[in-house]
């Protein structure tokens, strides 16, 4: 008890004044600045006129954004515990654009290094980072996307804990984006109108193979199972997701009709085995380099004139280049992560011999999917930090806030691509999608 009470001690005596500056300087020009309330308890600024209040209990923070400036020093503070952020995230989260847009003088350049050299250069022994902490960077990924690679990098972001996924992603434990038939919509209605929207883009019929590639926990090879009458396969390269879906598969009574298994894309055999092939959030881990075998596997599984969807996230710009927001991804949610503009994704998937029929854009609707996986998130903050520690916890909320945030402003968005593989002439849609969008999906509301 004496030795806290003295690591406390010691902590608090470390003068404020020098950080205190810092940060002013830092957050200078920002429309509405945060409140500040540093490791000596000592709140700066009125909460009531903030946004939100950052709580700084690392001294050593303020000397190292002197040096990098970067803020994945900040996220990487908030998921160590040393920083947190009281009030409304997503206005924390402008943080980033604004610390990108700082140009501060010379003279100003030069206070804050000799601020920056009147405090510690590391943490304090009584600043005791979340012990699971390391365990959520990458460090060790090449985007080689070898098979071994691309296992560790989906086991890494999917194999965190059944139950923490479980916790916010809705009934269907669906983890992409929604469709929302307005904005009303629960998010498991939404989530059980895509899984239909899907379906009916590929037009499934009884009786029908229908391959899913990353079939996540299994949502919609049992749906379309169920509720459309095919024969579906799924493989992941996630060991819990494969545990779940086939308990899943067990519980609704879809052995007859429903398969997944633990296995590569590139290690998919025969030719010409399925009517319909799906790729739901999956192609993202793919890597770029690789894109062209991802297509002609596809190809080859998939029978002449057969549909294939293609559901994945782009971004408004080409090739993925290093960057704020790359660097962030890469080192703390998605190892081998990497994204293309949808002009890019569509040019390839007509090199590798597909007929494009259809693209649509969900870029609003994910934006909504993540706001609510957000908010059902830190409505069970507890049991997901008993679950999986505090570490993991706010490295999604912080992720999952700032992508919708991308999407909203539209430097990110989601397509779906619909296309067949080429068949001399033969049509393998409507003329029309009035079978699509000519009456309401339908669903019950949950």
């Amino acid at each position: 008890m004496n030795s806290n009470k003295a690591a406390v001690n010691r902590l608090h005596s470390i003068d404020t004044e020098p950080a205190l500056r810092i940060l002013r300087r830092l957050l200078a020009g920002m429309e509405r600045p945060p409140a500040l309330r540093l490791w000596n308890d000592t709140l700066h600024g009125q909460e009531t006129e903030a946004n939100f209040t950052l709580v700084v209990r690392d001294p050593s923070l303020a000397r190292r954004l002197v040096v990098g400036r970067s803020p994945v020093l900040l996220a990487d503070a908030y998921f160590r515990g040393v920083l947190d952020i009281e009030g409304d995230l997503y206005s924390a989260l402008g943080l980033k654009n604004h610390f990108e847009s700082i140009q501060l003088p010379w003279r100003d350049r030069i206070a804050l290094l000799k601020d920056a050299l009147k405090l510690p250069t590391q943490e304090p022994g009584e600043i005791k980072p979340d012990a699971g902490f390391a365990s959520r960077v990458a460090r060790r990924f090449s985007h080689r996307h070898s098979r071994r690679s691309d296992r560790a990098a989906i086991s890494f972001h999917y194999d965190v804990s059944n139950e923490f996924y479980g916790l916010w992603l809705g009934e269907e434990r669906v983890y992409s984006c929604a469709y929302f038939e307005q904005p009303a919509d629960s998010l498991d209605t939404a989530q059980r109108n895509k899984l239909e929207h899907v379906c009916r883009k590929l037009r499934l019929k009884p009786g029908e193979r229908l391959l899913d590639i990353g079939c996540g926990w299994g949502a919609l090879v049992c749906w379309a199972a169920r509720e459309h009458g095919v024969y579906a396969h799924g493989i992941t390269l996630s060991a819990r997701q494969l545990e779940y879906a086939r308990e899943r598969i067990r519980a609704e009574g879809l052995q007859g009709r429903v398969t997944v298994e633990l296995r590569d894309y590139r290690d998919l055999e025969g030719q010409g085995v399925y009517d319909k092939v799906s790729s739901i959030g999956m192609f993202e881990h793919v890597g770029l380099a690789n894109l062209p075998a991802y297509y002609a596997v596809v190809r080859r599984v998939l029978k002449p004139g057969g549909l294939f969807l293609n559901h994945g996230i782009t971004h408004d710009e080409e090739g993925w280049n290093k960057t704020v927001a790359t660097e962030f991804i890469n080192r703390y949610v998605f190892p081998d992560g990497e994204l293309d503009c949808v002009s890019n994704i569509q040019l390839g998937m007509e090199r590798a011999g597909f007929e494009i029929h259809d693209v649509e854009s969900l870029r609003p609707h994910y934006a909504m999917t993540l706001r609510h996986w957000v908010q059902r998130l830190e409505a069970r903050r507890e049991a997901a930090i008993a679950e999986v520690g505090e570490a993991a916890y706010r490295v999604w909320r912080l992720y999952m806030a700032a992508c919708a945030l991308q999407f909203e402003a539209g430097g990110t968005s989601i397509y779906q691509i619909l296309a067949s593989r080429r068949s001399h002439g033969a049509r393998p849609v409507p003329l029309t999608r009035r079978d699509l969008y000519g009456r309401t999906l339908g669903l019950r509301e949950s």
